[in-house]
């Protein structure tokens, strides 16, 4: 027996649709504008934020870590990323993030402006309402720090 969603929900769900696919258009406008690929753009954001194992990434990206090793590949011949042994534990590779593909990283997410405008309207109240339910939307808590995706 399937349940039926209520309009309201069922509205919802759409706007949200229609965010995530502007977000991911105009993602993937401005990483092909800073020659990347949308997955090369998306692993450099995840290492402007902090070196990780390839495994966590492919985790994160919900792909293959054979996957992950060809972007770290090509964001490495870029010169925007490289490996670098865990201090933890020297077997781990991690991908870190070169001072290029910081900045990189930095100039990709300032050229996102599908939703700042928009957000420029609402008051800062209504923003971190916002805010708060989209993080309870993902099981965070609303009083955690900052989250960092794509």
């Amino acid at each position: 027996m399937t349940r039926r969603t209520d309009p309201l929900t069922a509205e919802v769900v759409d706007l949200i649709g229609t965010v995530v696919s502007r977000y991911h258009q105009e993602y993937e406008s401005a990483a092909a504008g800073h020659q990347l690929t949308g997955a090369q753009a998306r692993v450099l954001a995840l290492l402007n934020v902090r070196p990780m194992p390839m495994r966590q990434i492919a985790q994160r990206l919900k792909c293959e870590p054979s996957n992950v090793t060809g972007i770290i590949d090509r964001l490495e011949a870029h010169g925007l990323a490289e490996r670098r042994a865990d201090p933890g534990d020297r077997r781990v590779k991690l991908a870190a993030a070169t001072p290029a593909g910081h900045d990189t990283a930095e100039r990709l997410r300032d050229s996102l402006d599908f939703a700042r405008e928009p957000l420029a309207a609402l008051s800062a109240e209504e923003r971190a309402v916002l805010r708060d339910l989209l993080k309870r939307m993902l099981g965070e808590d609303p009083a955690a720090g900052p989250t960092q995706e794509f």
